[in-house]
């Protein structure tokens, strides 16, 4: 199974994200989502699962979970904006990754087991940053393994 993962959209959906998800059977995004439109055109692609950010604070954006547990092909992923928020034990609840944005940038480790995982942002440049997505491959054996997918976006 093949997931694709953004966060920091921030009210922008490059053209470059529907190629670089090609394929992928789910989208997960990680907040500040920016416009609830973009949920929308993410949907043509794949289902979607949204979670809150810290922008995500007026209209539909605002009504969506801070956090959310998925369940992908009988692994349980966490999902949050912030890792600095935090606030459990992911080898403990026996979750198999531990999904975050809001620094925009992009990287992956595994601690205790569990697979921490930024996908960077795919919105506005911010600062010298790449502007990337995600991608999540879930094994029949249950593993999980990341790649981090740049776009070609210019300067």
């Amino acid at each position: 199974m093949k997931i694709g993962v953004i966060s920091d959209t921030h009210g922008l959906l490059r053209p470059e994200v529907a190629p670089a998800l090609a394929g992928v059977e789910m989208i997960l995004h990680l907040g500040d989502v920016g416009k609830i439109a973009i949920l929308e055109e993410l949907r043509k692609i794949a289902p979607v699962i949204a979670i809150r950010g810290n922008i995500d604070r007026e209209g539909l954006c605002s009504a969506l979970p801070e956090t959310e547990v998925a369940l992908i092909e009988g692994r349980y992923v966490y999902m949050l904006h912030d890792l600095s928020a935090l606030h459990l034990d992911p080898a403990a609840g026996k979750f198999a990754a531990v999904l975050f944005g809001h620094s925009h940038v992009p990287n992956y480790y595994r601690r205790k087991g569990v697979l921490y995982f930024n996908p960077g942002s795919c919105g506005p440049r911010r600062f010298k940053l790449p502007v990337t997505v995600g991608l999540l491959t879930v094994d029949e054996d249950g593993s999980i393994e990341p790649r981090i997918a740049p776009l070609d976006v210019g300067l």
